[in-house]
């Protein structure tokens, strides 16, 4: 059995217990999650960043955006939070995103999509396209250039990114230089070696992974909420995908990768051994966590230089 990195693991004790995610306790969790989430004053703290909120016209999505004070002609950043398709907001991800912001110069905008079950697909991700449609033409205003966006996100906002990717290559809209899948939601099929290892291992298992599709899917199936289910990958922006080895999604993970490749997408792939899902929230003091930043730092890096 794959034994979790012992930092990692030790950070893993210090987590408060919770009551496993189902219908039952799907509010409860909610607003423990968004409660524990930082504003911006507060991610933002005294550098010299701005943010502002934007409704997005005819639908119901918000956004965030956060960018230099004086940003013109700089990368830009689309964030997708995570949270199982069930769960937490476009705040989630601030100290991520203000990091990035500050090092990249970077103008991010994150976004609050509607969630399951409440909201089954195609709901999120019509949602996070209406955002990403909305901040490339609104790119000179807010300015970045338009030929340097990435998309990004965690665990279901990796799933949701990738997603984007696919949804905007068919509908011929935003040309996005990259896609950032961190330990990326993909496959609704839940039944890999790696899914039943770690069922009850670490942070995110089985059962709420099941909870999630479900509650996401509502019986539907569509490539653009599973992406591990699309038939063609040709033609997707460049892509990092990042996941720990001792995770569910491995090797859903690692499958998607090897897709990626074959269909002649430049793909990098970092399996993190002893790393379980959201090892760089739980101990981002952590060797593997400061390594795991590194190697997404320089792939945005040469993406960002070169697009």
């Amino acid at each position: 059995m794959t034994a979790f990195d012992p930092e990692l693991a030790e950070a893993l004790t210090g987590l408060p217990s919770g009551p496993p995610l189902d219908a039952g306790s799907l509010a409860e969790i909610r607003r423990a999650m968004t409660e524990g989430n930082l504003s911006c004053a507060e991610a933002i703290g005294d550098r010299d960043l701005v943010w502002e909120d934007h409704e997005i016209p005819g639908t119901d999505v918000v956004v965030t955006v956060v960018k230099p004070r004086d940003a013109e002609d700089a990368p830009g950043f689309y964030n997708i939070h995570g949270g199982g398709m069930v769960l937490d907001d476009r705040f989630a991800d601030l100290p991520r995103i203000v990091t990035l912001v500050e090092e990249f110069g970077f103008v991010a905008v994150t976004v609050d999509y509607r969630l399951a079950p409440e909201h089954p697909h195609p709901a999120p991700i019509e949602d996070c396209y209406a955002g990403l449609t909305w901040m490339v033409e609104h790119a000179s205003e807010l300015g970045f250039d338009p030929g340097r966006l990435i998309v990004g996100g965690g665990s279901a906002g990796g799933g949701l990114s990738a997603g984007i990717a696919l949804l905007a290559r068919d509908r011929g809209g935003p040309a996005l230089a990259g896609q950032l899948l961190l330990c990326p939601m993909i496959d609704s099929r839940n039944d890999s070696a790696s899914t039943v290892e770690f069922a009850e291992r670490g942070v995110w298992g089985r059962a709420a992974n099941e909870f999630g599709w479900r509650s996401l899917l509502n019986g539907q199936t569509s490539p653009y909420a599973v992406p591990a289910t699309a038939t063609d990958l040709a033609g997707l922006p460049p892509a990092f995908i990042e996941v720990g080895a001792a995770e569910i999604f491995r090797d859903e993970d690692v499958d998607y990768a090897r897709r990626l490749w074959q269909a002649g997408v430049p793909t990098e792939l970092h399996v993190w051994a002893g790393a379980y899902h959201g090892f760089d929230r739980i101990a981002p003091d952590s060797e593997v966590t400061r390594a795991a930043l590194a190697a997404r730092a320089s792939w945005l890096r040469r993406v960002i230089g070169r697009a």
